[in-house]
Protein backbone atom coordinates (compact mmCIF):
# COMPACT_ATOMS: atom_id res chain seq x y z
CA UNK A 1 0.00 0.00 0.00
CA UNK A 2 2.91 2.52 1.10
CA UNK A 3 4.70 1.96 -2.39
CA UNK A 4 1.63 2.38 -4.45
CA UNK A 5 0.66 5.55 -2.73
CA UNK A 6 4.08 7.08 -3.45
CA UNK A 7 5.08 5.56 -7.07
CA UNK A 8 1.89 4.16 -8.94
CA UNK A 9 1.11 7.14 -11.97
CA UNK A 10 4.38 8.44 -12.08
CA UNK A 11 8.21 7.46 -13.03
CA UNK A 12 10.12 11.01 -13.14
CA UNK A 13 10.25 10.53 -17.17
CA UNK A 14 9.08 13.78 -17.82
CA UNK A 15 12.04 16.52 -19.22
CA UNK A 16 13.44 17.75 -15.81
CA UNK A 17 12.81 13.79 -14.44
CA UNK A 18 11.28 15.60 -11.24
CA UNK A 19 10.91 12.96 -8.28
CA UNK A 20 7.16 14.33 -7.92
CA UNK A 21 4.51 15.11 -10.72
CA UNK A 22 4.34 18.44 -11.35
CA UNK A 23 1.69 21.02 -11.51
CA UNK A 24 0.38 21.60 -14.84
CA UNK A 25 -1.02 24.76 -14.68
CA UNK A 26 -2.23 24.98 -18.35
CA UNK A 27 -6.26 25.84 -19.59
CA UNK A 28 -5.25 24.53 -22.76
CA UNK A 29 -2.53 21.83 -24.73
CA UNK A 30 -0.98 23.08 -27.85
CA UNK A 31 -1.33 20.10 -30.78
CA UNK A 32 1.39 19.41 -33.58
CA UNK A 33 -0.96 19.76 -36.41
CA UNK A 34 -4.78 19.80 -37.29
CA UNK A 35 -5.28 16.22 -37.52
CA UNK A 36 -4.13 15.47 -33.69
CA UNK A 37 -6.14 17.83 -32.39
CA UNK A 38 -9.36 16.43 -34.46
CA UNK A 39 -8.16 12.94 -33.43
CA UNK A 40 -8.53 13.90 -29.55
CA UNK A 41 -12.23 15.47 -29.99
CA UNK A 42 -13.07 12.64 -32.18
CA UNK A 43 -12.03 10.16 -29.36
CA UNK A 44 -9.54 7.83 -31.95
CA UNK A 45 -6.28 9.52 -29.94
CA UNK A 46 -5.56 9.68 -26.06
CA UNK A 47 -3.97 13.16 -25.05
CA UNK A 48 -4.95 16.29 -23.35
CA UNK A 49 -7.12 19.13 -25.23
CA UNK A 50 -8.46 21.56 -22.77
CA UNK A 51 -8.33 20.53 -18.78
CA UNK A 52 -12.00 20.57 -17.84
CA UNK A 53 -11.53 17.03 -19.00
CA UNK A 54 -8.85 15.63 -18.15
CA UNK A 55 -4.85 17.05 -17.28
CA UNK A 56 -1.38 15.50 -16.62
CA UNK A 57 -1.46 16.02 -13.22
CA UNK A 58 -5.01 14.74 -12.52
CA UNK A 59 -4.46 11.84 -14.28
CA UNK A 60 -1.19 10.75 -12.24
CA UNK A 61 -3.82 11.04 -9.12
CA UNK A 62 -6.50 9.00 -11.31
CA UNK A 63 -3.92 6.60 -12.09
CA UNK A 64 -2.37 6.58 -8.25
CA UNK A 65 -6.14 5.89 -6.69
CA UNK A 66 -7.25 3.01 -9.54
CA UNK A 67 -4.12 1.34 -8.03
CA UNK A 68 -4.53 1.82 -4.34
CA UNK A 69 -8.34 0.34 -5.11
CA UNK A 70 -7.33 -2.29 -7.97
CA UNK A 71 -9.76 -1.01 -10.03
CA UNK A 72 -9.48 -0.50 -13.88
CA UNK A 73 -9.38 3.30 -14.23
CA UNK A 74 -10.38 6.47 -12.18
CA UNK A 75 -11.92 10.07 -12.72
CA UNK A 76 -10.97 12.95 -10.90
CA UNK A 77 -13.34 15.50 -9.89
CA UNK A 78 -13.71 18.80 -7.84
CA UNK A 79 -15.36 17.27 -4.59
CA UNK A 80 -16.96 14.14 -2.87
CA UNK A 81 -20.23 15.57 -3.79
CA UNK A 82 -19.66 15.39 -7.43
CA UNK A 83 -17.85 11.92 -7.46
CA UNK A 84 -21.09 10.82 -5.90
CA UNK A 85 -23.31 12.41 -7.80
CA UNK A 86 -21.70 11.91 -11.46
CA UNK A 87 -21.44 8.14 -10.77
CA UNK A 88 -25.33 8.27 -9.97
CA UNK A 89 -26.08 10.09 -12.52
CA UNK A 90 -24.46 7.89 -14.62
CA UNK A 91 -26.18 4.93 -13.76
CA UNK A 92 -29.12 5.86 -12.92
CA UNK A 93 -30.33 9.07 -14.33
CA UNK A 94 -33.18 10.04 -15.95
CA UNK A 95 -35.89 8.09 -14.22
CA UNK A 96 -34.00 5.39 -12.88
CA UNK A 97 -34.33 3.51 -9.37
CA UNK A 98 -31.68 3.37 -6.54
CA UNK A 99 -31.24 1.61 -3.30
CA UNK A 100 -29.93 3.25 -1.00
CA UNK A 101 -28.50 2.40 2.88
CA UNK A 102 -30.08 4.10 5.89
CA UNK A 103 -26.71 5.02 6.93
CA UNK A 104 -25.40 7.51 4.79
CA UNK A 105 -23.61 11.03 4.81
CA UNK A 106 -26.73 13.44 5.01
CA UNK A 107 -25.24 15.46 1.58
CA UNK A 108 -26.11 12.48 0.07
CA UNK A 109 -29.24 11.60 1.67
CA UNK A 110 -29.95 15.12 0.60
CA UNK A 111 -28.84 14.55 -2.83
CA UNK A 112 -30.97 11.70 -3.41
CA UNK A 113 -34.27 13.35 -1.89
CA UNK A 114 -33.88 16.37 -3.49
CA UNK A 115 -31.57 16.87 -6.52
CA UNK A 116 -31.47 13.73 -8.15
CA UNK A 117 -35.19 13.46 -7.60
CA UNK A 118 -35.98 16.50 -9.97
CA UNK A 119 -34.15 14.32 -12.70
CA UNK A 120 -36.77 11.53 -11.68
CA UNK A 121 -34.78 9.17 -10.23
CA UNK A 122 -36.48 7.23 -6.88
CA UNK A 123 -35.12 6.51 -4.66
CA UNK A 124 -35.91 3.11 -1.74
CA UNK A 125 -33.86 3.26 1.90
CA UNK A 126 -32.74 0.37 3.49
CA UNK A 127 -31.40 -0.99 6.48
CA UNK A 128 -28.53 -1.86 5.52
CA UNK A 129 -28.51 -4.92 8.31
CA UNK A 130 -31.65 -6.16 7.29
CA UNK A 131 -30.59 -8.26 4.15
CA UNK A 132 -33.91 -9.62 3.14
CA UNK A 133 -35.61 -5.91 3.47
CA UNK A 134 -32.49 -4.92 0.86
CA UNK A 135 -33.62 -7.58 -1.13
CA UNK A 136 -36.98 -6.94 -1.70
CA UNK A 137 -35.73 -3.43 -2.22
CA UNK A 138 -34.85 -4.72 -5.79
CA UNK A 139 -36.91 -4.03 -8.88
CA UNK A 140 -36.49 -4.00 -12.72
CA UNK A 141 -35.94 0.05 -12.58
CA UNK A 142 -33.19 -0.47 -10.04
CA UNK A 143 -30.13 0.99 -11.54
CA UNK A 144 -27.52 1.53 -8.66
CA UNK A 145 -27.08 0.73 -4.63
CA UNK A 146 -25.37 2.95 -2.73
CA UNK A 147 -23.68 1.93 0.64
CA UNK A 148 -20.91 3.38 2.94
CA UNK A 149 -17.94 1.07 3.58
CA UNK A 150 -17.81 2.68 7.32
CA UNK A 151 -20.63 5.15 7.84
CA UNK A 152 -20.87 8.71 8.65
CA UNK A 153 -21.22 10.02 11.59
CA UNK A 154 -21.75 6.39 13.30
CA UNK A 155 -18.93 4.17 11.87
CA UNK A 156 -21.39 1.38 11.65
CA UNK A 157 -19.88 -1.71 9.45
CA UNK A 158 -21.68 -3.46 6.76
CA UNK A 159 -21.53 -6.70 5.38
CA UNK A 160 -20.37 -5.45 1.82
CA UNK A 161 -19.84 -9.12 0.56
CA UNK A 162 -23.75 -10.46 1.38
CA UNK A 163 -25.17 -7.01 -0.10
CA UNK A 164 -23.23 -6.86 -3.39
CA UNK A 165 -24.40 -10.54 -3.59
CA UNK A 166 -27.59 -9.86 -3.62
CA UNK A 167 -27.67 -6.35 -5.65
CA UNK A 168 -25.56 -8.54 -8.52
CA UNK A 169 -28.23 -11.37 -8.09
CA UNK A 170 -30.21 -8.41 -9.83
CA UNK A 171 -27.86 -7.24 -12.08
CA UNK A 172 -27.84 -4.08 -9.96
CA UNK A 173 -24.44 -2.44 -9.56
CA UNK A 174 -23.05 -1.22 -5.67
CA UNK A 175 -21.95 2.31 -5.40
CA UNK A 176 -19.50 2.21 -2.10
CA UNK A 177 -18.69 5.68 -0.60
CA UNK A 178 -15.27 4.66 1.17
CA UNK A 179 -14.07 8.16 2.18
CA UNK A 180 -13.58 7.20 5.83
CA UNK A 181 -11.93 3.73 5.22
CA UNK A 182 -9.70 5.30 2.65
CA UNK A 183 -7.59 2.23 0.61
CA UNK A 184 -5.57 1.72 3.11
CA UNK A 185 -8.22 0.41 5.57
CA UNK A 186 -11.00 -0.89 2.93
CA UNK A 187 -10.85 -1.55 -0.52
CA UNK A 188 -14.83 -2.60 -1.95
CA UNK A 189 -13.87 -4.11 -4.96
CA UNK A 190 -12.47 -6.78 -3.37
CA UNK A 191 -15.88 -7.12 -1.46
CA UNK A 192 -17.76 -6.98 -4.64
CA UNK A 193 -18.39 -3.73 -5.07
CA UNK A 194 -18.87 -1.97 -8.84
CA UNK A 195 -17.87 1.51 -8.31
CA UNK A 196 -16.04 3.46 -5.23
CA UNK A 197 -16.04 7.08 -4.53
CA UNK A 198 -14.36 9.17 -2.48
CA UNK A 199 -14.53 12.63 -0.85
CA UNK A 200 -10.43 12.60 -1.81
CA UNK A 201 -11.13 15.99 1.17
CA UNK A 202 -10.75 14.03 3.65
CA UNK A 203 -8.28 11.17 4.64
CA UNK A 204 -6.62 10.88 1.00
CA UNK A 205 -5.57 14.79 1.14
CA UNK A 206 -5.24 14.40 4.81
CA UNK A 207 -4.06 17.93 5.86
CA UNK A 208 -7.53 19.65 5.28
CA UNK A 209 -6.15 22.08 2.78
CA UNK A 210 -8.00 20.77 -0.76
CA UNK A 211 -11.53 19.95 -1.87
CA UNK A 212 -11.18 17.02 -4.01
CA UNK A 213 -13.43 13.85 -5.30
CA UNK A 214 -12.91 10.52 -7.11
CA UNK A 215 -14.61 7.89 -9.22
CA UNK A 216 -13.11 3.99 -9.21
CA UNK A 217 -14.07 1.68 -11.49
CA UNK A 218 -12.98 -1.91 -10.16
CA UNK A 219 -13.60 -3.69 -13.22
CA UNK A 220 -16.71 -5.77 -12.25
CA UNK A 221 -19.83 -3.65 -13.83
CA UNK A 222 -20.30 -4.51 -17.60
CA UNK A 223 -23.45 -3.00 -18.91
CA UNK A 224 -23.69 -5.36 -21.98
CA UNK A 225 -25.20 -7.78 -19.37
CA UNK A 226 -27.93 -5.64 -19.35
CA UNK A 227 -28.06 -3.70 -22.47
CA UNK A 228 -31.61 -2.67 -22.27
CA UNK A 229 -30.70 -1.92 -19.18
CA UNK A 230 -28.16 0.64 -19.63
CA UNK A 231 -28.75 1.80 -23.44
CA UNK A 232 -26.90 5.19 -23.29
CA UNK A 233 -23.94 2.86 -22.38
CA UNK A 234 -24.23 -0.09 -24.83
CA UNK A 235 -25.92 2.04 -27.62
CA UNK A 236 -23.91 4.02 -30.46
CA UNK A 237 -24.14 7.67 -28.77
CA UNK A 238 -25.13 10.16 -31.61
CA UNK A 239 -23.13 13.13 -30.12
CA UNK A 240 -19.61 11.17 -29.31
CA UNK A 241 -19.69 8.68 -32.14
CA UNK A 242 -18.58 5.77 -30.12
CA UNK A 243 -20.57 2.97 -28.00
CA UNK A 244 -19.34 3.46 -24.57
CA UNK A 245 -19.24 -0.21 -23.49
CA UNK A 246 -17.44 -1.00 -26.27
CA UNK A 247 -14.13 0.31 -24.12
CA UNK A 248 -14.49 -3.25 -21.85
CA UNK A 249 -13.30 -5.00 -25.34
CA UNK A 250 -9.91 -2.99 -24.44
CA UNK A 251 -9.82 -3.42 -20.73
CA UNK A 252 -11.32 0.04 -20.28
CA UNK A 253 -14.16 1.55 -18.90
CA UNK A 254 -16.92 2.42 -20.52
CA UNK A 255 -18.80 3.82 -17.70
CA UNK A 256 -16.05 6.37 -16.71
CA UNK A 257 -15.28 7.33 -20.32
CA UNK A 258 -19.32 8.05 -20.51
CA UNK A 259 -19.26 9.59 -16.92
CA UNK A 260 -16.19 11.88 -17.94
CA UNK A 261 -17.51 12.85 -21.69
CA UNK A 262 -20.77 13.21 -20.48
CA UNK A 263 -21.19 14.78 -16.99
CA UNK A 264 -17.49 15.46 -15.66
CA UNK A 265 -17.51 17.81 -19.16
CA UNK A 266 -20.95 19.22 -19.06
CA UNK A 267 -21.34 19.93 -15.93
CA UNK A 268 -17.28 21.33 -15.56
CA UNK A 269 -16.74 19.36 -11.82
CA UNK A 270 -12.98 19.63 -12.93
CA UNK A 271 -10.50 19.34 -10.65
CA UNK A 272 -7.65 21.74 -10.50
CA UNK A 273 -3.68 20.63 -11.06
CA UNK A 274 -2.99 22.21 -8.21
CA UNK A 275 -5.87 20.56 -6.45
CA UNK A 276 -4.65 17.19 -7.40
CA UNK A 277 -0.90 17.40 -6.53
CA UNK A 278 -2.54 18.32 -2.93
CA UNK A 279 -4.23 15.05 -2.47
CA UNK A 280 -0.69 12.89 -3.84
CA UNK A 281 0.97 14.77 -1.76
CA UNK A 282 -1.42 13.33 1.09
CA UNK A 283 -1.73 10.00 -0.43
CA UNK A 284 2.08 9.34 0.21
CA UNK A 285 1.46 9.45 4.04
CA UNK A 286 -1.88 7.34 4.05
CA UNK A 287 -1.10 4.05 5.31
CA UNK A 288 1.10 5.61 8.24
CA UNK A 289 -1.58 8.01 8.49
CA UNK A 290 -4.09 5.40 9.10
CA UNK A 291 -2.51 3.13 11.21
CA UNK A 292 -1.92 5.83 14.08
CA UNK A 293 -5.36 7.38 13.83
CA UNK A 294 -7.23 4.64 13.74
CA UNK A 295 -5.19 2.69 16.96
CA UNK A 296 -5.99 6.15 18.76
CA UNK A 297 -9.72 6.26 17.94
CA UNK A 298 -10.10 3.34 19.31
CA UNK A 299 -8.21 3.85 22.42
CA UNK A 300 -10.07 6.99 22.82
CA UNK A 301 -13.74 5.06 22.41
CA UNK A 302 -12.79 2.61 24.94
CA UNK A 303 -12.09 5.12 27.49
CA UNK A 304 -15.19 7.20 26.54
CA UNK A 305 -17.28 3.99 27.68
CA UNK A 306 -16.60 4.49 31.30
CA UNK A 307 -17.81 8.55 31.08
CA UNK A 308 -20.72 8.77 32.52
CA UNK A 309 -22.16 11.83 30.65
CA UNK A 310 -22.02 9.42 27.87
CA UNK A 311 -25.02 7.62 26.54
CA UNK A 312 -23.64 5.44 24.01
CA UNK A 313 -20.02 4.81 22.05
CA UNK A 314 -20.36 4.35 18.41
CA UNK A 315 -17.59 2.59 17.25
CA UNK A 316 -16.89 -1.12 16.28
CA UNK A 317 -13.99 -1.86 18.47
CA UNK A 318 -16.46 -2.02 21.59
CA UNK A 319 -17.87 -5.33 22.90
CA UNK A 320 -21.46 -5.99 22.43
CA UNK A 321 -21.55 -4.11 18.69
CA UNK A 322 -23.09 -6.11 16.45
CA UNK A 323 -20.44 -5.16 13.66
CA UNK A 324 -17.15 -5.81 15.93
CA UNK A 325 -17.04 -9.14 14.14
CA UNK A 326 -16.99 -7.49 10.98
CA UNK A 327 -14.40 -5.35 12.04
CA UNK A 328 -12.16 -8.20 12.94
CA UNK A 329 -12.59 -10.09 9.73
CA UNK A 330 -12.72 -7.35 7.20
CA UNK A 331 -10.83 -4.45 8.75
CA UNK A 332 -7.19 -6.25 10.45
CA UNK A 333 -5.62 -2.67 9.68
CA UNK A 334 -8.37 -0.59 11.70
CA UNK A 335 -11.43 1.14 11.53
CA UNK A 336 -10.29 4.62 10.68
CA UNK A 337 -10.77 7.98 13.12
CA UNK A 338 -14.01 8.80 13.10
CA UNK A 339 -16.89 7.53 15.64
CA UNK A 340 -19.42 9.06 17.54
CA UNK A 341 -20.78 9.47 21.18
CA UNK A 342 -24.26 10.26 22.22
CA UNK A 343 -23.79 12.62 25.50
CA UNK A 344 -27.02 12.98 27.86
CA UNK A 345 -28.82 16.03 28.14
CA UNK A 346 -29.00 16.19 23.94
CA UNK A 347 -28.16 19.14 21.89
CA UNK A 348 -27.30 21.43 25.72
CA UNK A 349 -24.74 18.90 26.73
CA UNK A 350 -23.57 18.76 22.92
CA UNK A 351 -23.12 22.63 22.99
CA UNK A 352 -21.13 22.59 26.18
CA UNK A 353 -18.85 19.92 25.13
CA UNK A 354 -17.72 20.94 21.79
CA UNK A 355 -17.33 24.94 23.24
CA UNK A 356 -15.26 23.57 26.22
CA UNK A 357 -13.10 21.82 23.59
CA UNK A 358 -9.52 23.94 23.15
CA UNK A 359 -7.45 21.31 20.81
CA UNK A 360 -10.31 19.35 18.79
CA UNK A 361 -11.64 22.10 16.43
CA UNK A 362 -15.44 22.66 15.91
CA UNK A 363 -15.27 22.11 12.14
CA UNK A 364 -17.38 20.09 9.45
CA UNK A 365 -14.99 18.48 8.13
CA UNK A 366 -12.63 14.91 8.92
CA UNK A 367 -10.10 13.54 8.08
CA UNK A 368 -7.94 16.16 8.82
CA UNK A 369 -4.42 16.02 10.18
CA UNK A 370 -5.99 17.70 13.51
CA UNK A 371 -8.62 16.37 16.01
CA UNK A 372 -12.33 18.14 14.56
CA UNK A 373 -15.57 17.45 16.37
CA UNK A 374 -18.94 19.03 15.70
CA UNK A 375 -22.72 17.94 16.16
CA UNK A 376 -24.19 16.54 12.78
CA UNK A 377 -28.24 17.29 13.96
CA UNK A 378 -27.38 20.90 13.43
CA UNK A 379 -24.90 20.83 10.73
CA UNK A 380 -24.26 18.32 8.67
CA UNK A 381 -27.80 16.06 9.30
CA UNK A 382 -29.68 19.22 9.84
CA UNK A 383 -31.82 18.79 6.94
CA UNK A 384 -33.11 15.46 7.05
CA UNK A 385 -36.58 14.95 8.80
CA UNK A 386 -36.34 13.78 12.43
CA UNK A 387 -37.13 9.79 10.89
CA UNK A 388 -34.07 10.12 8.42
CA UNK A 389 -31.70 11.09 11.27
CA UNK A 390 -33.22 8.37 13.96
CA UNK A 391 -32.37 6.29 10.71
CA UNK A 392 -28.38 7.55 10.26
CA UNK A 393 -28.27 7.04 14.08
CA UNK A 394 -28.16 10.84 14.55
CA UNK A 395 -29.72 12.23 17.83
CA UNK A 396 -30.19 15.52 19.82
CA UNK A 397 -26.97 14.99 21.83
CA UNK A 398 -24.48 12.87 18.81
CA UNK A 399 -21.43 14.01 18.67
CA UNK A 400 -19.10 13.31 15.73
CA UNK A 401 -15.48 12.98 16.65
CA UNK A 402 -13.07 13.08 14.09
CA UNK A 403 -9.31 11.79 15.50
CA UNK A 404 -6.28 13.37 14.34
CA UNK A 405 -2.24 13.31 14.78
CA UNK A 406 -1.81 14.48 17.63
CA UNK A 407 -0.42 13.20 20.88
CA UNK A 408 -3.12 10.59 22.21
CA UNK A 409 -2.96 11.71 25.89
CA UNK A 410 -3.68 15.66 25.07
CA UNK A 411 -6.65 14.66 23.30
CA UNK A 412 -7.91 12.68 26.11
CA UNK A 413 -6.83 15.55 28.19
CA UNK A 414 -9.34 17.70 26.10
CA UNK A 415 -11.77 15.49 25.89
CA UNK A 416 -12.27 15.31 29.62
CA UNK A 417 -12.27 19.00 29.60
CA UNK A 418 -15.62 18.78 27.46
CA UNK A 419 -16.97 16.49 29.45
CA UNK A 420 -16.32 18.67 32.79
CA UNK A 421 -18.12 21.23 31.11
CA UNK A 422 -21.50 18.91 30.70
CA UNK A 423 -21.18 18.05 33.90
CA UNK A 424 -21.05 21.82 35.14
CA UNK A 425 -23.86 22.75 32.50
CA UNK A 426 -26.07 19.82 33.17
CA UNK A 427 -25.31 18.24 36.39
CA UNK A 428 -28.13 15.66 35.73
CA UNK A 429 -26.83 14.81 32.58
CA UNK A 430 -24.04 12.87 34.87
CA UNK A 431 -26.60 10.70 36.57
CA UNK A 432 -26.39 7.49 34.60
CA UNK A 433 -30.38 5.71 34.51
CA UNK A 434 -30.55 3.05 37.07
Amino acid sequence: MSTAGIHAGWDADDTHRSLTPPVHVASAYAQRDHASLRALFERRADGFAYSRSGNPTTEVLEQRIAALEGGIGAIAVASGQAATTIALCALAAPGGHVVASSRLYGGTTELLDDTLADLGVRTTVVDPWDLDAWAAAFTEDTRAAIVESIANPGAQLLDLDALTAIAHRHDVPVIVDSTLASPALYRPGEHGADVVVHSATKYLCGHGTTIAGLIVDTGRFDPRRRPERWERLTSPNRRFGVTFADEHDRGGSGLLAFARAKYVTDLGATLPAASAQQVLVGIETLDLRMRKISADAAELAGRLVAAPEVARVHHSCLPGRPDRRLAVRDFPRGTSGVFSIDLRGGEAAAAAFCDALRLWRLAVNLGDARSLVCHPASTTHCHLTDAQREACGVGAGTVRLSVGLEDLEDLWTDLCRGLAAVRAALPEAAVVPA
